[in-house]
């Protein structure tokens, strides 16, 4: 059993399916996707910081004395058809999903007990929208299902109390934020808690190791759950499941532990925004730069999409799924179940990305450019002669080689017309006997 000390709980091993899974979606959905202005954080630029664009926004376009808890009846969801949310992440190649089932504003997307008449079944769409969408993904697909949950609600009064009583006082995450993490789990019993928003507060304030002992323990996901780092002041980087450090972090190199690259297809903004400029989203050839690069390095991507108010996956954000999804039809043998290899990325050529499939055997070498010449150099595996074999990833054929000394070899690639190509925005070559 597990003591409710960050040194016996960072010792639990990370559940497997985890780091095999490699690839999830992100869905950042609530009552600021009403205004869908701006970004997520509406309600605290608009009412706290006062930002000029906000404030502008507000005065334009409602009337005067109007609230943010007003936003609440018009968030909607009347197109929310979890089924084809299913499909669509099932398309996207993701192995997971995490729905924030409720972010810094409070409001929760089930009929929360603790978060009376701020949730979506007393206000809104009058619905429990995480408990349609986990039937769905857990009914048409194969997806793990999480929830991301904030610790702290920026204007609730409670949690005001504590943080003026410099956090002597525990009246907000005993009557609210703790309920509400035992009632998800008990309730949906999602495999991921993706905790955020600590409110400069320490783990201790907010019980963080009581709970995750507790979810370790006696959960009824005890055996399968994962958690992130996201527990109070100091914990990010440092406790928890696996390390996400930062928003959008992606370092570049292998880490010791095992982390998350969680990050937007719009640049700006997690929530939708109604907005967004076409160069504000990120084309596919990033994204699948950003996936190739954080499985490379020992991590896994967790790609974000706005939905709208009304339930809609906008249709770019289904386009970049669908793509993703495209591409690792065919080169998932690269991404899923992989481990690093003993290089990251080649040392000869730029954009090529290293991943090695124990099972098989094979080092996976992805390259984001094809060469004009038609000959890739690698300057990282040794090859040998004989018994080394070349292959391009849905391309049937054995692939020419020559090795270049004690490292590195020259491979000849196909000539294919655009037409022929196995798939677009980067290609997998499989080296066997290296």
């Amino acid at each position: 059993r597990y003591e409710p000390t960050w040194g016996s709980l960072d010792a639990r091993p990370l559940p497997a399916w985890f780091d095999e899974a490699k690839f999830g979606v992100f869905i950042h959905w609530g009552v600021f996707s009403v205004p869908s202005f701006g970004s997520e954080w509406f309600w605290w630029y608009w009412q706290k910081e006062k930002r000029e664009s906000y404030v502008k926004f507000m005065e334009a376009n409602y009337p005067p004395g109007f609230s943010y808890e007003d936003f609440g009846p018009l968030f909607t969801a009347e197109f929310f058809d979890p089924k084809q949310w299913a499909d669509i992440l099932k398309a996207s190649g993701a192995k997971y999903v995490v729905l924030t089932s409720k972010h810094h504003e409070g409001f929760t997307l089930w009929g929360s007990k603790y978060s009376w008449n701020w949730n979506a079944v007393d206000v809104g769409p009058k619905r429990d929208l995480v408990a349609e969408l986990a039937a769905s993904v857990r009914n048409r697909t194969d997806l793990h299902f999480g929830l991301y949950h904030s610790l702290f609600e920026w204007f609730n009064p409670l949690f005001l109390e504590d943080a003026t009583n410099v956090f002597k006082t525990r009246k907000f995450p005993t009557s609210k934020s703790l309920p509400e993490l035992y009632e998800i789990v008990t309730k949906y019993q999602p495999e991921i808690i993706w905790s955020d928003g600590n409110g400069n507060a320490p783990d201790t304030y907010w019980n963080s190791t009581g709970f995750l002992a507790w979810l370790y323990n006696d959960s009824p996901v005890r055996d399968t759950v994962v958690t992130n780092d996201r527990w109070g002041v100091g914990s990010i980087c440092t406790h928890g499941g696996f390390y996400t450090c930062s928003d959008r972090y992606n370092p570049g190199h292998l880490l010791p532990h095992k982390w998350e690259n969680c990050m937007t297809i719009d640049r700006r903004s997690w929530g939708y925004r109604r907005d967004a400029q076409l160069s504000d989203y990120l084309t596919i050839e990033d994204l699948v730069k950003q996936l190739v690069e954080t499985v490379s390095c020992g991590g896994n991507l967790l790609m974000n999409i706005g939905p709208t108010h009304d339930g809609r996956i906008a249709v770019i954000f289904e386009e970049r799924l669908r793509q993703m999804g495209a591409w690792l039809e065919v080169n998932g043998e690269a991404i899923y179940g992989t481990k690093p290899w003993r290089a990251q990325n080649d040392s000869v050529t730029p954009e090529v990305w290293y991943t090695f499939s124990p099972k098989e055997g094979t080092v996976n070498a992805v390259f984001l450019n094809w060469p004009v010449s038609g000959i890739l150099e690698l300057g990282e595996p040794q090859a040998k002669l004989g018994e080394t074999q070349v292959k391009l990833a849905g391309y049937k054929e054995l692939l020419k080689w020559v090795a270049l000394g004690e490292k590195g070899l020259i491979i000849a690639l196909p000539q294919l017309t655009p037409k022929q190509l196995p798939c677009q925005w980067g290609w997998t070559l499989q080296l066997t006997a290296i």
